[in-house]
């Protein structure tokens, strides 16, 4: 037995929060995915902050400088804006994946949509092509990094199946779920 075979599996560990879990490393498509309405308000209102700020300060106070000069000084701005509007989205949205925030609708989103792909055989959050071990480096460097997206944005673009969360129960609500429609047809004919 190699020693990779014989390393013990870390679990995730638990943030004490008033909503549930629902992934502690939620793959970067499904946090935008799960993004409410609001997200991308608070995301827009961000990005747009900094130039209508800029305009705003050359209305009041001109600073006189050439049209070519403000023009560059407004795409930087705007672009900071943009990042910065762009991190505040994702930010309102993977927070409701750890339970920080308000999150009834993104636990029925991911109930329907892991249950979806437990009737269709699927593995629950996608095929992988690294090595466990490697998928488990992943796991381990972008587990809750959304806590600390602020300080340097890092996000999971892997595929892995550690994520925190006892995924028994999407397979007994597929179970729950194929069981009612075989009695709902059983009952039809």
């Amino acid at each position: 037995m190699t020693d990779l075979q014989r390393r013990p599996y870390v679990p995730a560990k638990q943030l004490n929060t008033e909503y549930p879990l629902i992934d502690s490393d939620p793959h970067f498509k499904r946090v935008v995915k799960y993004a409410r309405p609001s997200d991308y308000v608070q995301g827009l209102a961000t990005a747009a902050f900094g130039p209508g700020l800029m305009l705003l300060w050359e209305r009041i106070a001109p600073s006189h400088v050439h049209k070519g000069g403000f023009a560059s000084i407004m795409r930087l701005t705007g672009a900071i804006g943009a990042g910065a509007g762009f991190l505040i989205f994702y930010n309102c949205s993977i927070l409701r994946f750890y339970g920080v925030e308000e999150n009834k609708r993104e636990v029925e989103m991911d109930m329907r949509e892991m249950v979806e792909k437990v009737k269709r055989n699927e593995p629950l959050y996608g095929k992988s092509t690294l090595t466990p071990y490697m998928q488990g480096v992943a796991s381990r460097n972008s587990r809750y990094s959304g806590i600390w997206l602020h300080v340097i944005p890092w996000f999971n673009f892997v595929n892995h199946d550690q994520h925190g969360v006892d995924t028994a129960k999407y397979y007994r609500q597929a179970e729950r779920e194929l069981a009612a429609e075989q009695a709902e047809k059983a009952g039809s004919t």
